[in-house]
C-alpha cells in the first residue's frame, strides 16, 4: 500500500482555480465470460494502479485509490485497457468517489478518524 500524503498544491489549487481535484474512489472491477476465477485480472489491474504511484489499498471486494481526478480516472481507464488486452470481453465496474474541498483528508485519515472513535 503506498502512503503518499496529499499534496502541497492542493489548497492553493481549490483556492485559485487551476483545476486540481482530489479524489477518493472505491474501483470494483470485475471481467465478465472470462470464468470464475478473477484472480489474474485482479492482480493485473493491481499491477496498473501500482505502476501510477497513487494512494492505493487493495481490499477483499475492490480497491481504495485517491490523487488528482484526472490521474485516479486515467488509472481507472488503464485497469480497463489492460482487462480487456488480457481478453475479457467486457467489464462491469463500480465505482464509489468522494471530493471534497473544505480541507485536506486522505482515507487512511478517515479510517483512523473512526479507529480513535472505537477507543474511545
Amino acid at each position: 500500500m503506498a502512503h503518499d500524503r496529499l499534496p502541497n498544491q492542493l489548497p492553493d489549487a481549490i483556492r485559485d482555480g487551476t483545476g486540481l481535484m482530489w479524489v477518493s474512489i472505491d474501483l470494483c472491477v470485475v471481467p465478465i465470460g472470462v470464468g470464475v476465477s478473477l484472480s489474474p485480472y485482479i492482480a493485473t489491474c493491481e499491477k496498473v494502479i501500482r505502476a501510477t504511484g497513487l494512494t492505493h489499498q487493495l481490499g477483499p471486494n475492490g480497491t481504495a485509490i485517491e490523487g488528482p481526478w484526472d490521474a485516479v480516472m486515467e488509472c481507472v481507464r488503464a485497469c480497463h485497457d489492460a482487462l480487456h488486452a488480457m481478453g475479457a470481453p467486457r467489464i462491469y465496474t463500480t465505482l464509489k468517489l468522494n471530493t471534497r474541498i473544505d480541507r485536506e483528508q486522505s482515507f487512511l485519515d478517515k479510517v483512523a478518524s473512526v479507529e480513535q472513535q472505537l477507543q474511545g
